[in-house]
């Protein structure tokens, strides 16, 4: 599929997430098979752009283009000062956030809270649009199906939304009240995957390769997005691909198959965050790739102890010492995450 002028590779995306899909993070999925991914949100307030957090969020060094960066923020005139910004550090595509459910967002009248304000909603997206428009940039949408279940508004918002130039909407199926909780629906997905023209991005509790085809086929969405399922599993993504390509499953990774992919990451996650942000900041990865590996959480103990990146690392390694490289690293036990 296509946004704007970018010919993308495949339709299986990396969700934004935030805290999670950094650059190092964002290049790995793409690596293992993703066709596209979009940066973490980062903040429209200029005042925030300095901070350490935020220019993490905007370096962009050796990822493959094209580079999508997520902002979110409540001002039209500031939302398009920071598209324009972006664009300046390197991003190729701007997307904006009008799903994020979480309180601190909302209570900002920022991401999902939106959905409430649709005058104001609106505002933002012909307002940056309008900035990206001269400058060959699209601009995409990522929102949920409405507030609650009373007030699903999101046929109205992508009519719209593709009226005002938004070149793909991606949409979560779940209503901001919902969380993350439940299960998503795709009924609203296929009903406006129907009603428009621009590319629809299905999103929401798809985990598997199966699960991945039977959305494409419901809703006929052009693309999946995948977010917390990818979590410890960046594999994934050419898991899918190769399944809607072919139908076949792809063999599970083998402990050294998942040994080089967890130390790979770790290597550029550290180089990435330094030291002391580093050897804290990998704690939840590690947790999350050990989470459906026998015996995973016996490495967290020395993960939660280290307090450098090279302990870190040598725990790893003397863990896999102890497991045959050749032999699939699978299971399903209980989640087991380190500490943050």
């Amino acid at each position: 599929m296509r946004i704007g002028s970018w010919q993308l590779p495949n339709r299986v995306f990396v969700a934004p997430m935030a805290g999670v899909t950094d650059r190092p993070y964002r290049r790995l999925c793409k690596q293992l098979g993703a066709g596209y991914a979009v940066s973490e949100m980062a903040a429209s307030n200029p005042r925030l752009w300095d901070s350490v957090k935020t220019s993490r969020r905007l370096d962009h060094e050796g990822e493959p283009d094209p580079v999508a960066v997520q902002i979110a923020g409540a001002d039209p005139g500031m939302m398009a000062e920071a598209a324009l910004f972006n664009i300046r550090k390197g991003a190729r595509i701007i997307d904006i956030n009008m799903g994020c459910p979480v309180k601190k967002v909302c209570n900002v009248a920022s991401g999902s809270a939106l959905l409430r304000d649709e005058p104001r909603l609106l505002a933002i997206l012909r307002s940056v649009v309008d900035a990206c428009r001269p400058l060959g940039v699209p601009v995409t949408l990522k929102t949920r199906t409405g507030w609650d279940a009373q007030s699903r508004n999101a046929m109205r918002i992508g009519l719209l939304a593709q009226d005002i130039g938004i070149a793909a909407l991606t949409l979560h199926g779940r209503t901001r009240c919902d969380h993350y909780q439940g299960q998503a629906e795709y009924d609203t997905i296929r009903e406006v995957k129907q009603a428009l023209e621009i590319p629809v991005i299905a999103n929401g509790d798809i985990d598997s390769p199966e699960k991945a085809r039977f959305v494409l086929d419901y809703t006929n969405a052009d693309a999946v997005m995948i977010g917390r399922a990818a979590q410890g599993r960046p594999w994934i993504f050419r898991e899918v691909a190769h399944y809607l390509e072919t139908g076949r499953h792809l063999a599970p990774p083998t402990y050294g198959e998942l040994r080089d992919c967890l130390t790979g990451h770790l290597e550029d996650h550290y180089r990435f965050y330094g030291e002391t942000t580093g050897v804290r900041s990998a704690r939840k990865h590690i947790g999350w790739y050990m989470a459906n590996v026998p015996d995973g959480g016996s490495l967290l103990p020395a993960i939660n102890r280290a307090e450098s990146t090279g302990e870190q690392m040598s725990a790893i390694l003397r863990w896999f010492d102890s497991h045959d490289e050749h032999t699939a690293a699978g299971g399903s036990p209980e989640p087991q995450v380190a500490a943050a």
